[in-house]
């Protein structure tokens, strides 16, 4: 049934419908990034982190770093730029970098302006793309990006602003990996558009 050419007699009425997100793997040949930025109290104390695995969806390495004072953006933003940073450092000669943050992927791949200027971190991305190497960017929903958002709350633990890069992944995480790793998939309701 086309809900579209339906009349809605309750004028505000929201339909919902729920969806199944989990982490998916890449073509042969490509890697995935995972990135996330974590805040807590206000800007206070925020983080970030990622982690990369193969085109079977086995780990094979993350990092993570306390940034300090910034906002939820900035550290989405500190997520995405050290991980691109470690990819092109590694000769990871195709990436694909997944965030739960639109509205940076957006900002990343031109579609939406800036008013004023583009902030340094934004510049330093570009500049990383620019370089001889292939790399695409999605979007994926909280659910689907659950390991780097553990880490990104997990760098807000630690003592030092160093960025930390791990060979192996924390035991802690493992079970999120595993579910990513089997396909298992998280429910989310979102608004249907009608």
């Amino acid at each position: 049934m086309d809900l579209r050419s339906t009349h809605l007699p309750h004028s505000g009425l929201q339909l919902k419908d729920t969806i199944y997100i989990g982490w998916k793997k890449t073509p042969e040949g490509w890697i995935k990034l995972n990135c996330d930025g974590a805040c807590k109290g206000g800007g206070e104390s925020s983080g970030c982190g990622g982690l990369f695995r193969n085109s079977d969806g086995r780990w094979m390495k993350g990092y993570i770093k306390k940034i300090g004072v910034c906002d939820a953006f900035h550290a989405e933003l500190w997520g995405m730029y050290l991980g691109l940073d470690m990819a092109w450092k590694e000769r990871i000669p195709q990436l694909i970098v997944e965030s739960d943050s639109k509205v940076l992927i957006d900002m990343i791949t031109d579609n939406c302006k800036f008013n004023g200027v583009v902030p340094t971190l934004v510049r330093r991305i570009r500049n990383l793309l620019a370089l001889n190497w292939h790399v695409q960017f999605c979007h994926t929903w909280r659910e689907g990006n659950r390991c780097a958002d553990w880490l990104a709350n997990f760098s807000l633990s630690l003592d030092s602003s160093v960025c930390v890069r791990m060979e192996t992944s924390p035991s802690e995480l493992r079970k999120f990996l595993f579910d990513d790793f089997s396909g298992a998939c998280m429910p989310r309701n979102v608004r249907l558009v009608v």
